[in-house]
């Protein structure tokens, strides 16, 4: 099941830990520069602590398990929740992403409350609840919300002026749109400042590891250098302009 194993050795570190993979791009891919922006970011924070990463990309339910029973040291790209916090050291988070209205510049569009929507064309994709206010403003009426397939289609409605916003991650948002179009199209599109909600995501270290409360440490040490360092919003700014892409 492992699809590929990318090693990243950044100078000559002596340490090594080898953490489990998959694919959700922008934020982690075995296609994309520096396995995306995500990997990237664990990969520099456990570098500036003198430890290297060696990863490993597999479907999402193996990625956890080998993580979990420590055949891999830990595991990128999961949220926390107090099973897995028994099962693992957490981190820090790693990043926290807005889920945002993506829109058209052409629109005047602007909101603080879902009362405020009430007369716009909204976007979905089936299976999103997006946020607790967003499903429940869209469950008591308050808004409309028109579903489909899938994210790029929505855009490509956004982009034919069927809808009027899509909410999604901003990362993932402006990735996608540079997969969809040219630069000249992307620059048509904008969000708007204002979170519908929020995603987390966390690194996780295996419990049975003896040296992972060290290790844990360390990555909480070595990310917070790196956002003080100015590299952190460096690199999202750099995947959100698609430099990431393959």
């Amino acid at each position: 099941m492992l699809l590929s194993i990318c090693w990243l050795g950044l100078g000559f570190a002596e340490d090594r830990i080898r953490l489990t993979n998959g694919e959700w791009p922008p934020y982690f891919s075995s296609h994309l520069k520096h396995y995306g922006v995500g990997s990237r970011i664990v990969s520099e924070a456990f570098a500036m602590e003198g430890v290297r990463v060696e990863y490993g990309f597999f479907p999402w339910k193996r990625s956890l398990k080998l993580a979990e029973e420590g055949t891999w040291d830990g595991a990128v790209g999961w949220d926390k929740n107090p099973e897995r916090e028994r099962k693992f050291h957490v981190s820090l988070p790693v990043w926290e992403a807005p889920w945002v209205f993506f829109h058209l510049k052409s629109l005047s569009f602007d909101w603080i409350d879902f009362d405020d929507l009430r007369d716009l064309r909204i976007g979905g994709t089936l299976g999103y609840m997006y946020s607790r206010g967003f499903f429940e403003a869209e469950s008591s009426g308050r808004i409309k919300v028109e579903r489909t397939t899938s994210d790029e289609l929505n855009f490509k409605k956004l982009r034919g002026g069927r809808i009027d916003v899509f909410p999604q991650l901003m990362d993932i948002g402006y990735f996608q749109l540079h997969e969809l179009y040219d630069p000249e199209t992307v620059d048509l599109f904008t969000h708007h400042d204002i979170p519908i909600g929020k995603h987390c995501d966390y690194l996780l270290l295996s419990r049975h590891g003896e040296r992972n409360t060290e290790m844990m440490e360390r990555f909480n040490r070595g990310l917070k250098k790196l956002r003080q360092s100015g590299k952190y919003e460096q690199y999202f700014d750099e995947s959100r302009r698609g430099e990431y892409g393959d």
